[in-house]
């Protein structure tokens, strides 16, 4: 495959390769914008949705910002999660979740069993 040392990418724009391509690899884009409604469009104007981060003073602020990014996972103040926590992405960044509840019930099958209901005597 194609590897590089850890990189960081400024002034770029979301129509560029860099940006619109998933790169799984040391590598950060960073892209300006004028408004925090431009940054969450900027954000999810994207084919994939594995992964956001969002990092800022108010936490109660950073929540609501992180509740309108479309990703299977946003990082708010952190880029840690927990050890139960579902992993697994929006869009093309794939179906289905692994760990936690969600995880396993990905190899669960639900059955629905009618009968008519007892003679009332």
């Amino acid at each position: 495959g194609y590897f590089i040392k850890p990189t960081i990418f400024a002034d770029v724009h979301n129509d560029m390769t860099v940006v619109r391509d998933e790169i799984f690899g040391p590598v950060l884009c960073i892209i300006s914008y004028e408004s925090e409604e431009e940054a969450i469009d900027i954000a999810n104007d994207t084919i994939y949705g594995l992964s956001n981060a969002v990092i800022g003073a108010n936490q109660e602020h950073a929540m609501k910002i992180a509740s309108r990014l479309r990703s299977g996972q946003v990082h708010v103040n952190t880029l840690s999660r927990g050890p139960t926590s579902p992993f697994g992405g929006y869009k093309q960044s794939g179906d289905g979740r692994e760990v936690g509840t969600y995880g396993l019930e990905e190899f669960l099958q639900i059955k629905s069993i009618h009968r008519p209901k007892p003679a009332v005597k």
